[in-house]
């Protein structure tokens, strides 16, 4: 049956999410308030005061404090911000980047490699830790690719493919134990990802001096995301023009999807456990029957230690991730090879980096659960996929 006939079952949130109702409903009730919050007349006080209530709504879920968030354009600028903000003060203050060292991980998202790349390119010398199998990566890899000149530590905290969470904790402790040694500091960035959705983001208990988030990622509008950064002073602006943000993020201020994103925030927050809780049944029982219906699937990463929304398989053979994606979207099904920002290449660098066969980085389906997603959508999936399996 061609898809048009039946509803079509999405799942891809990893790659973006459907806005929640109450979200649209206070981005539309702001519409109104349609001033430059940077003007002084009374239309500019009233949107200043609706941007900093949204502010301070963002940072009582992060438990810091409201002038430690700085808003930007989702997720990928948030990392740039972070990564690159803190290279520029660097060199602003006269500190050069050739003797710096900086650590990352080989199973990053794009925004977060691609700064890292910029990093070398700039002098710094940059180690990229590779995971465990199941896609972890421990303390003690963390404290063996730390130098005396160690500068910045980056880590995902819930990985946008494999969806395994690092102990972000833990890994701080590491850092926070190697730095007493040097009397070096050293700045701990974490990509939050869509880990907020599931796990409490609480940065003194994440123990991280700078929080990526993207409120495209948590059922929030996509054009807006927030940088957490302990001590303003870390990092300067590399987007020139008004002094917004503090100085340190040029461009008229986003009142409306700031407020979208807060209320976003505030909705995933109360749903938090009840989610967490349905997902992870649905997706382990998932797992099992696909492995059960289709002998020649694998599962990529350690479900016991990952986001309760996130299953990636390789199933071996002929057919690629990209060919059954593609004959799941004509069957009425939307999933996913790899991240979005990654589409069109031919494997997965996160899978690659676990280890294994070649195939299983080339033939990586990525299933990311949601809201909507319901017990009878897993099993139509399931039917489909091995379906195409046997054709």
């Amino acid at each position: 049956m061609f898809w048009s006939e039946r509803k079509r079952i999405y799942l891809d949130y990893a790659s973006a999410t459907l806005i929640v109702p109450e979200a649209l409903r206070a981005m539309n009730e702001t519409e109104k308030t349609f001033g430059n919050p940077g003007s002084i007349h009374a239309e500019g006080v009233a949107a200043k005061k609706v941007l900093e209530g949204t502010r301070e709504g963002i940072a009582h879920e992060l438990g810091c404090k409201a002038r430690q968030i700085i808003f930007t354009s989702g997720l990928t600028e948030s990392n740039n911000l972070a990564i690159l903000g803190f290279a520029r003060k660097r060199q602003i203050i006269g500190a050069s980047l050739q003797d710096t060292h900086w650590v990352t991980t080989s199973i990053e998202h794009d925004s977060v490699l691609g700064c890292f790349a910029e990093i070398e390119r700039m002098g710094g010398t940059v180690s990229h830790v590779e995971p465990t199998p199941g896609g972890l990566v421990t303390e003690e890899k963390i404290a063996n690719a730390l130098r005396p000149n160690t500068v910045f530590v980056s880590v995902g905290w819930g990985n946008n493919e494999i969806g395994t969470v690092q102990s972000l904790s833990r890994i701080a402790r590491v850092i926070r134990n190697y730095e007493k040694q040097t009397k070096i500091p050293i700045v701990f960035h974490s990509d939050a990802g869509q880990a907020p959705l599931y796990l409490s983001p609480q940065v003194h208990t994440l123990s991280v001096d700078m929080l990526a988030l993207g409120a495209g990622k948590l059922y929030g509008p996509r054009s807006i995301g927030a940088l957490y950064i302990r001590d303003l002073e870390l990092i300067a602006p590399f987007m020139l023009g008004g002094g917004q943000e503090k100085g340190l993020r040029a461009g008229t201020e986003k009142v409306v999807p700031a407020v979208g994103f807060a209320k976003a925030l505030e909705i995933i927050s109360k749903e938090r456990g009840s989610e967490r809780e349905r997902l992870r049944k649905l997706r382990d029982t998932f797992a099992h029957e696909i492995i059960e219906r289709i002998p020649t699937a694998v599962i990529n990463g350690d479900l016991e230690d990952s986001l309760p929304h996130m299953l990636n398989i390789s199933i071996s053979g002929e057919r690629t991730g990209e060919y059954l994606v593609l004959a799941l979207d004509h069957a009425g099904v939307a999933i996913s090879t790899k991240s979005a920002c990654r589409e069109g290449e031919a494997r997965s660098h996160v899978v690659a980096a676990l280890g294994g066969d070649s195939w299983r980085s080339e033939n990586s389906l990525r299933f990311s659960l949601g809201r909507e997603t319901r017990e009878s959508d897993l099993s139509r999936v399931t039917k489909t996929l091995s379906d195409l399996i046997r054709a």
